[in-house]
């Protein structure tokens, strides 16, 4: 590789002898320059993102420093993929752009007219798409082919001082999850299904996490930062940047609510409905405030941070 991180770094990559089909090891590069070592992770991150999620509906999930700035679900890869840049167009400058289908010239086009971008994945691409692309040579283009199911069993190493960590890959899909609703409150069908979306998402938001989601999309992504609340203010506040609604949108945190807090202000801002793991020792506290707001409140009982 040219370098690392940064030009100062020298690097390489290497890939694992057993590659499994539909990673990004096993990715061809059909067009554009070299992967840089940024690219890399970054590509990364955007592919475990869209792999979450399940394969029935076109997802896209647009990643910037290995953080998603805007997902989306939809009936067309074309609506996916507008709704997601919309959730934060000026991150989305220079990202990096996955989807689970095949990748189109419709969609091609969308890409071109909104944005610089550094990489796009999808499973396959079609003859038109690549047609369309071909115009502008330094977009790289990585085909991975069909991956497999997200719960299938997968290892998470990283380097320390001194040694590895090795801990299976947070791998789960919806149905390993025992919903609960602890309000008195239910949510609605739309909520719910806004609820789980929002979830899937929050698991590759730094913690602590915090997304708000509304229609199928991520409107506000809050994270990195060491107070939940704090994730939350930054996430309503990108909301309220970008022209969002937030009233009847959800939340999801990606560990427990550990004070009234974060519920009041999600309240304030027209929040609905909000998914959590639960497992505080203020749990009863954190109901009570949500049922005081008039809020649904749904329990998953598995917490995902991501550090």
């Amino acid at each position: 590789m040219r370098y690392g991180e940064n030009p100062h770094q020298q690097a390489a990559c290497y890939t694992d002898k057993n590659i499994s089909h539909g990673s990004l090891g096993a990715a061809r590069l059909i067009q554009g320059k070299q992967l840089s070592y940024n690219n890399i992770l970054d590509a990364d991150a955007a592919l475990d993102c869209v792999k979450s999620f399940a394969l029935d509906k076109p997802i896209c999930v647009i990643v910037k420093h290995a953080s998603p700035c805007g997902i989306a679900v939809a009936e067309s890869a074309l609506t996916a993929y507008l709704k997601a840049y919309q959730s934060d167009p000026t991150s989305a400058y220079g990202g990096i752009i996955a989807f689970n289908q095949t990748l189109n010239a419709e969609v091609a086009k969308a890409i071109l007219e909104r944005q610089f971008v550094e990489v796009i994945i999808a499973p396959e691409i079609n003859a038109e798409a690549k047609s369309v692309l071909a115009n502008k040579e330094n977009i790289r283009v990585l085909i991975t082919g069909a991956w497999p199911p997200a719960n299938v069993f997968r290892l998470n190493m990283r380097k320390i001082d001194g040694g590895i960590l090795v801990q299976e890959q947070d791998s789960f899909s919806l149905d390993s999850y025992e919903f609960k609703t602890v309000t008195r409150r239910q949510p609605s069908e739309q909520q719910m299904n806004d609820l789980l979306f929002a979830w899937l998402a929050v698991k590759h938001v730094k913690s602590n996490a915090i997304v708000y989601a509304k229609d199928g999309a991520t409107i506000g992504l809050g994270g990195g930062q060491t107070s939940r609340v704090m994730s939350a203010r930054i996430g309503l506040w990108q909301a309220q940047q970008m022209g969002f609604a937030t009233e009847n949108s959800v939340m999801a945190s990606d560990a427990f609510i550990p004070f009234p807090d974060t519920i009041e202000l999600a309240a304030q801002a027209g929040v609905s409905a909000i998914i959590q793991p639960g497992g505080s020792i203020r749990d009863a506290q954190i109901i009570a405030c949500a049922q005081a707001q008039g809020l649904a409140m749904v329990f998953t009982g598995i917490r995902h941070f991501k550090h």
